[in-house]
């Protein structure tokens, strides 16, 4: 039976349309918002919440980032990178520099599970882009927590990845995301060392120049 050529094209346009959609991203984000929602209706007690945020069309929740609040707790680069599910370790991710212990949702975030890319690190980026590995379309690694170049809605986006691990009961926030302090007393001393370096050069190079000049000065030229 031959397929009419309208229905064909039909297919085909479809399909080109299909294959470009990153259906693992989809659900990522259509199980993200649904357990937003109920997060919504279970804190707020609005039974409503559903409709607008499975819409895309809500505004997420600010979460106030208070450091003294949230009695100073932090977590320093170093520790969130040994946090990574292997060796019995917890499962930690930051986004926004805030870290929340995420081991409840193993299935989601272990060894080999669709999220697992976003533990041990802080990678904000990759939240609002959807890229998981490699170079984003600007030319940053997808995984790096800077946020340069995004548009407002990629930042929307990595505001409502925020919001869910805020609100969901399973996930616990465990601190704000810190520089090792002795990482940079060590950068300060070697940047102290190399200053000293440099003016010991220039006052060398000075006592060079000053014998010199003595040289030359003491010179007779003869006749």
């Amino acid at each position: 039976m031959a397929v009419p050529l309208w229905l064909a094209a039909t297919i085909g346009v479809s399909g080109a349309l299909l294959s470009r959609v990153d259906y693992n991203l989809f659900f990522m984000k259509f199980f993200r918002n649904l357990s937003r929602s109920k997060a919504r209706a279970r804190l707020h007690n609005n039974k409503y919440a559903m409709i607008p945020v499975m819409l895309g069309i809500e505004e997420p929740i600010k979460i106030k980032d208070d450091f003294d609040a949230e009695n100073g707790m932090t977590i320093t680069r170093e520790e969130l990178e040994e946090m990574d599910g292997f060796d019995d370790a917890p499962l930690y991710l930051s986004i926004k520099r805030r870290v929340y212990d995420v081991s409840a949702g193993q299935r989601f975030y272990g060894e080999g599970k669709d999220y697992h890319e976003w533990t041990g690190k802080d990678a904000s980026r990759s939240f609002g882009t959807g890229c998981r590995g490699g170079i984003d379309r600007t030319g940053m690694d997808c995984l790096s927590e800077s946020l340069e170049g995004l548009t407002g809605k990629e930042l929307k986006e990595i505001d409502r990845w925020l919001e869910l691990y805020e609100t969901n009961d399973k996930y616990t926030f465990v601190g704000h995301l810190v520089d090792d302090p002795i990482n940079d007393i060590l950068e300060q001393i070697e940047e102290e060392d190399a200053d000293e370096g440099e003016e010991i050069g220039d006052h060398s190079s000075s006592k060079i120049d000053d014998t010199d000049q003595g040289g030359s000065a003491g010179e007779t030229v003869e006749m």
